[in-house]
């Protein structure tokens, strides 16, 4: 809050604290709250239009059933042990696909960082790799892994490599010079200058793509498991589709869009315990 106090020769500026800076908590805790009604409410308002619109018959129910519909189909199919089996096939091969390439594609990351030739070397072949539509790649590795888990994790972990791979990369690279120039003026070992130069200054960035590749993760095993899988929930979805059971295929996309924020606030949450130091890549109550 700015006010003007007046003076004989002119008139003064006078800053004075407003309400964030009088109640800091109380403002964070409102500011808090705001959002998280606001994130709430958004998505509670389409939900009763949809239920608004199959109600009065706007939409074909058949087509797009009601999200109640939706819900007491879902509850009676976990209630029977039906959708358990292809929640978790899901979860699994997401799973062991996610820790395959986030360390596949650290260990590569921070190699090419750290070490300009290796990275000349290596770069235009991955970058080429990158382009290529990680779904394309799914009859190869269904060649060399045959039927079954193998070649679901690997198209996993293929796609969470190149995430993990350019944030890291691209967060060693960023470190400034200054910050090694002191790892070397202090006479710090090649494993020390890692773990108090390049690990904290680089994390913050390798989480974010990390927290991203999450997302990601599950959105290509969901189309895999349409394509080459007996199970899992983008099988749920693909064979309701084929069969007409427009309920249990809506079941299956909720079911992939909670498994999907789950495991990305999971990665978020390691991420801040990880990285207590660094800015939250969330601006909530920072305004």
């Amino acid at each position: 809050m700015t006010t003007v106090a007046p003076e004989t020769r002119g008139s003064v500026l006078v800053r004075r604290p407003g309400p964030r800076e009088l109640r800091p908590v109380r403002t964070h805790r409102r500011r808090r709250t705001l959002e998280l009604s606001l994130a709430a409410a958004v998505p509670a308002l389409l939900v009763l239009l949809w239920q608004l619109a199959a109600a009065r018959g706007w939409i074909d129910e058949r087509v797009y059933p009601a999200p109640s519909t939706i819900l007491v189909d879902g509850w009676d199919r976990a209630a029977a042990g039906d959708l358990w089996p292809d929640v978790w096939a899901t979860t699994r091969r997401v799973l062991a696909g996610y820790a395959v390439g986030t360390a596949a594609g650290y260990l590569l990351g921070l190699l090419m960082g750290s070490l300009p030739l290796v990275r000349a070397a290596l770069e235009p072949l991955l970058d080429a790799l990158y382009v290529v539509p990680k779904l394309a790649l799914l009859p190869v590795f269904l060649n060399m892994f045959g039927l079954g888990e193998g070649p679901q994790v690997a198209l996993v972990a293929a796609t969470v490599f190149f995430f993990v791979w350019i944030s890291t990369m691209s967060a060693v690279m960023a470190v400034p010079d200054g910050h090694r120039d002191a790892g070397r003026v202090f006479g710090a070992s090649p494993w020390q200058m890692f773990r108090h130069v390049l690990l904290p200054a680089s994390l913050p960035a390798v989480l974010v793509g990390a927290r991203i590749a999450a997302g990601v993760a599950v959105l290509v095993i969901v189309a895999s498991e349409q394509i080459a899988a007996s199970d899992g929930l983008g099988h749920l979805i693909f064979d309701s589709r084929a069969l007409f059971q427009n309920d249990v295929m809506f079941v299956g996309i909720v079911c992939v869009a909670v498994l999907g924020v789950l495991f990305s606030e999971l990665v978020r949450f390691a991420g801040r315990l990880l990285t207590p130091w660094a800015p939250r890549d969330r601006g909530r109550g920072q305004s």
